[in-house]
């Protein structure tokens, strides 16, 4: 079984608690450290072209890696929730939501336009 968001933030609640480490979770803190485990995840990929990162995706070094970087920032992302009062899941919903509005099938099927310039 899947663990939900709220059984991943408890655990890393628990984890950081252990450790006295929420005195350098801040808000500002939490995004910044989100980013540079984003910018992790793009050095997987950096001087590879598109072939050279799909063909990476067999090698088992590259996907526990991917799944490392992946989960750094998904942790992060649930702090960052904790902290700020909202729930991921959610807002995940709502945002494809919006953005099932923003870009009808019809107007955008095939096409990476913007939705201002459909």
């Amino acid at each position: 079984m899947q663990p939900s968001f709220d059984d991943l933030t408890q655990r890393l609640l628990a984890f950081r608690d252990e450790r006295d480490w929420q005195r350098f979770h801040s808000l500002k803190n939490l995004m910044l450290s989100v980013n540079l485990e984003a910018s992790e995840l793009l050095e997987l990929v950096q001087w590879k072209d598109d072939e050279a990162v799909k063909a990476a995706l067999s090698e088992p070094e590259f996907q526990e890696r991917l799944a490392e970087e992946c989960a750094d920032v998904l942790n992060y992302l649930l702090l960052i929730c904790e902290l700020a009062g909202i729930n991921l899941g959610a807002a995940a919903l709502e945002k494809i939501d919006r953005n099932a509005a923003k870009y009808p099938i019809e107007k955008s099927r095939g096409r990476a336009t913007k939705y201002t310039e459909l």
